[in-house]
């Protein structure tokens, strides 16, 4: 039988945070099968370490519906679940290094992000499928589409009152980001230059909404730093879930001298 851990990520409680289905020895399971255990399991994100040499690991991730190609909440998971030391995930997006304390606090080194505009018809069909008007934007926190391993649009609310009424048309934004292959949509406010709220839909996934995004929090990392609009060794602190009651806790380190982005937070597993 497959052995599967369940673990909250982005929090020390097992009633918050993310939670992320872990199979360590998934080398016998096919797409099928894993497949078919990411939807028993009904999390937005289930890890399966396929194989392993040394500190490396293979790692897919499949959410209820399909395989994705990077998950930061279920890295910080399956890394946690290894145990202390370094890693390194070859993941379908690349490689991506993660160092877990004595702590059980795991920190992933994105793959390199990059930053694409997000306009014309694209933009009005996400505000239309989000139910957001033009006018409900930040101007000062423009729209893109940012990538990380996967890709998140970035959208940030005028208000923290706009972020905390999320009532999406689902099969529309689904459409809109199976055709332009978005994973989750980043819905960000900021509260101060380094502290920002944060909301996530994930419909592709099957999941009305994401209570901690990992990929989505390097991606904002790599805009932010893209666009100049933080400094170039930032430290972010990112709160979601709050508005779903699974309060997550993300921190995304930029350091001029790696050219990926750093995204810590702990996980504990659920009894």
């Amino acid at each position: 039988m497959t052995e599967i851990a369940r673990y909250a990520a982005f929090t020390l409680d097992p009633a918050g945070g993310n939670p992320a289905g872990v199979v360590l020895d998934a080398g016998a399971l096919d797409d099928a099968a894993m497949q078919a255990i990411a939807a028993d399991v009904g999390y937005s994100e289930t890890a399966f370490v396929t194989a392993r040499d040394g500190d490396r690991f293979r790692v897919r991730y499949f959410s209820p519906l399909a395989e994705v190609p990077f998950c930061g909440h279920a890295t910080v998971a399956a890394a946690v679940a290894l145990g202390p030391g370094r890693h390194v995930f070859l993941t379908n997006a690349g490689e991506v290094p993660v160092l877990v304390d004595d702590a059980g606090r795991a920190t992933l080194t994105s793959v390199d992000p990059k930053v694409a505009e997000l306009g014309g018809a694209d933009l009005t069909d996400l505000l239309a499928a989000l139910r957001w008007a033009p006018e409900d934007l930040d101007p000062s926190l423009p729209p893109r589409v940012a990538y990380a391993g996967a890709f998140h649009p970035v959208l940030a609310g005028r208000s923290r009152e706009r972020l905390a009424e999320l009532d999406y048309d689902v099969p529309a934004l689904k459409a809109l980001m199976t055709a332009r292959d978005w994973t989750t949509v980043q819905l960000v406010f900021r509260d101060t230059a380094g502290s920002f709220d944060v909301r996530n839909p994930f419909p592709v996934g099957g999941v009305y909404e994401d209570p901690a995004t990992g990929a989505a929090a390097a991606a904002l990392g790599g805009y932010l730093r893209e666009l100049g609009l933080v400094a170039a060794d930032a430290t972010l602190e990112l709160r979601q879930g709050d508005d779903m009651g699974r309060p997550s806790r993300i921190t995304v380190q930029l350091d001029p001298a790696v050219s990926g982005v750093q995204v810590s937070g702990a996980a504990v597993e659920i009894s």
